[in-house]
């Protein structure tokens, strides 16, 4: 409940001292990594099987890294944690798996749609900034919120220089699809920054705003996978 005290609003707060979450914080994440396990293996098998080894080691990878993200997510906002150092560690490692979903969703692109040489040079462009984004965010916990967020936007967006690759080897659609989830992804980054738009506080916040448009986007893109793998 919220109350006034001394002319103050104040929120709810938990155990580990952090304000009360909304009702349905994490639930999106949680039933995406159900989803990213059931999509993600057919995605893998198929293309191991009908495709080529690369495929199959792209896919495999792209899976690992959104079930790894959707899974971590999930656990950090459904459990009430009671130590508030274990919760700002599942924190920084959730933050840190957005790095790792960006490099990973990269990989089928950069070894399926690209010559050889070019997509090392973008594997080792976003598995680089992955690592460096991972060790910024475990180690330096305060940095303020804008710069993780500027860091995905700036990580997520490498591909614009490989575009016309992209179109010419992977088709219309997977560029239109990775396109549209990576606006979907930005736009999901920047109300998280903004802590806007928050339509029901104590039901669905910003963050699950935030969430929603990563769930679309990342369909949205595991669709376009497809269309880059055949």
């Amino acid at each position: 409940m919220h109350a006034c005290e001394g002319g103050t609003l104040s929120f709810p707060i938990d155990a580990a001292g952090a304000p009360a979450k909304p009702r349905l914080r994490g639930w999106i994440h949680q039933y995406c990594a159900v989803a990213a396990v059931s999509a993600g293996a057919p995605l893998v098998v198929v293309s191991w099987a009908e495709a080529s080894k690369r495929a199959g080691h792209s896919t495999l990878t792209y899976t690992l890294a959104i079930v790894a993200m959707f899974a971590v997510s999930a656990v950090y906002h459904r459990v009430d944690w009671e130590s508030a150092v274990r919760r700002n560690w599942m924190r920084r490692l959730d933050h840190s798996m957005i790095f790792v979903l960006i490099a990973g969703t990269y990989t089928p692109f950069a070894r399926l749609a690209m010559p050889r040489g070019t997509g090392y040079v973008v594997l080792a462009i976003v598995w680089g900034g992955a690592m460096a984004g991972i060790a910024l965010t475990l180690f330096w916990p305060t940095a303020p919120r804008w710069v993780g967020v500027a860091l995905y936007l700036l990580l997520g967006w490498v591909a614009v220089a490989y575009t016309g690759l992209i179109l010419h080897n992977a088709g219309t659609a997977a560029t239109v699809l990775l396109v549209v989830g990576g606006a979907l992804y930005s736009v999901g980054a920047l109300f998280y920054g903004m802590r806007w738009p928050d339509p029901w506080p104590t039901t669905f916040g910003y963050h699950e705003v935030f969430h929603t448009c990563t769930a679309v986007a990342a369909i949205c893109q595991y669709i376009a996978i497809w269309f880059a793998v055949f």
